[in-house]
């Protein structure tokens, strides 16, 4: 349990990747996408996902993924034109449903399974490259082995065993070759930098405050209107289909109206499959987008908030606590003492660590409170948005003010700073104001040091 636990844990990026082949496997599955037929070639490639998958992500997603390729198989077998030999790996045609369920579907699951634990023995190797080729080269054969025993077990009389694996012909040949061709080719693009660093913005995304919720609502909506214009188109489509035999004086059997509902279900969901990897790709790049905008938004130096994404913050902060009329919080701002000095005499490389310094310090001593940002060049801003009284407030500041105090060993490092509390919601532009007035008390009183201002009910 712990292991398929393990397994499933994912990132973000995986996950949406996961869901893009999930996707391509169903189209794969359900349209020629999935099938190589130049004569005298015929092969198979609607399987190539769940190597994709066993390869990039995990052993839990290929065994999904060999579950979905099982029981389009299924599907696609009930149909009453396909061939006797193909009718075994539909419950609904064999004689035998439990076996043809696990023929279908048990096979694949297996398979999935196989592709899983080979791939995650082979990223334990030295040389995985290799070994990706190797596991891309016998997998076709595998599988077949799986199938065909099977066959042999359950349906003898068709003549098929485990001997039928070991026949080579020019469509196994050719099939191999592409399964490492494309497998190792999908692994060195996911490796790539460009592919890692998507990765890794998508995967941060969540850390995001420009990041909005509807966004999410909007995709939503869009692939439920889209899944629901390819349902009316489908049924239309079913409805002149029918209509336009019927004109022609085809009459329409019930096998027939059968046969023709299959093909229109798998029309849907090859349309389905098409909407979700629009989907994935929208939100992909969406997420992408507004983390490397969010990135930009930070301060190089420090790491923590720049000027403009602090105040968006600020103003966010003020609509979402606007509902509770009582609920206080306080507004900072920190001027490093004399800066101008420690870069003359020290170096701008010393200037850059006391900067680093203030800000980490900041950091660990309001980030559960509230957000810490850079406003100017040795300036730095706190709003506090959880409840904290004056004395509480002086306390960290104290705390603060004395992990700075030793950054340079030949001289002490000193803040003044500017506390002013408020109700919520407040104007930005007002708490700025204020603020300041604030901190400008505590450079008159001789710096390294802090005023607070309480608010007051006559403001």
């Amino acid at each position: 349990m712990n292991t398929i636990k393990k397994s499933w844990s994912i990132s973000y990026f995986d996950r949406y990747f996961f869901y893009f082949l999930i996707a391509m496997e169903l189209l794969m599955s359900f349209t020629f996408l999935g099938y190589i037929h130049i004569a005298p070639i015929s092969i198979t490639i609607a399987y190539l996902p769940i190597l994709i998958t066993g390869c990039l992500l995990g052993t839990t997603q290929s065994i999904i993924m060999g579950f979905l390729f099982g029981l389009s198989s299924m599907y696609k077998a009930s149909a009453s034109y396909v061939m006797p030999s193909d009718a075994i790996f539909s419950p609904f045609l064999s004689n035998s449903p439990i076996s043809s369920f696990f023929l279908s579907i048990g096979t694949r699951v297996l398979f999935g399974l196989f592709v899983g634990i080979a791939f995650a023995f082979a990223r334990k190797r030295k040389h995985y490259c290799i070994w990706i080729g190797v596991i891309s080269a016998i997998a076709p054969k595998v599988h077949s082995l799986f199938v065909y025993t099977t066959m042999g077990i359950l349906f003898p009389e068709f003549g098929y065993d485990y001997s039928s694996t070991f026949h080579l012909n020019l469509n196994t040949i050719i099939f191999i070759i592409i399964c490492i061709v494309v497998v190792e080719l999908f692994w060195a693009i996911y490796q790539s930098d460009t592919i890692q660093s998507i990765k890794s913005y998508i995967n941060q995304s969540v850390q995001n405050p420009y990041a909005s919720k509807k966004m999410n609502l909007l995709f939503v909506l869009f692939e439920f209107s889209m899944l629901c214009m390819a349902i009316f188109s489908a049924i239309y489509f079913s409805q002149r289909e029918y209509y336009m035999l019927k004109w022609h004086g085809i009459e329409v059997s019930d096998v027939i109206s059968a046969d023709l509902l299959l093909l229109q279900i798998q029309f849907l969901i090859s349309l389905f499959s098409l909407n979700i990897i629009s989907v994935v790709l929208l939100i992909s790049i969406y997420k992408y987008m507004s983390y490397k905008e969010y990135k930009g938004e930070i301060d190089e130096l420090t790491g923590i908030m720049g000027r403009r994404m602090f105040l968006y913050h600020c103003e966010k902060a003020q609509k979402t606590n606007h509902t509770d009329l009582k609920k206080m919080g306080w507004f900072l701002f920190v001027d490093a003492d004399y800066f101008k000095s420690i870069n003359d005499t020290f170096g701008h490389s010393t200037g850059d660590k006391v900067l680093k310094t203030i800000a980490t310090n900041l950091q660990n001593t309001f980030s559960e409170y509230g957000k810490v940002g850079r406003i100017g060049g040795d300036e730095f801003a706190v709003i506090i948005e959880s409840p904290l009284s004056e004395q509480q407030l002086k306390q960290q500041l104290d705390q603060f003010l004395y992990a700075i105090s030793d950054t340079l060993p030949n001289r002490k490092i000193s803040c003044s700073i500017g506390a002013y509390q408020f109700v919520f919601p407040q104007d930005v532009k007002y708490l700025l104001s204020q603020t300041d007035d604030v901190l400008y008390k505590a450079k008159e009183n001789g710096r390294a040091c802090y005023v607070t201002k309480p608010y007051t009910p006559n403001e």
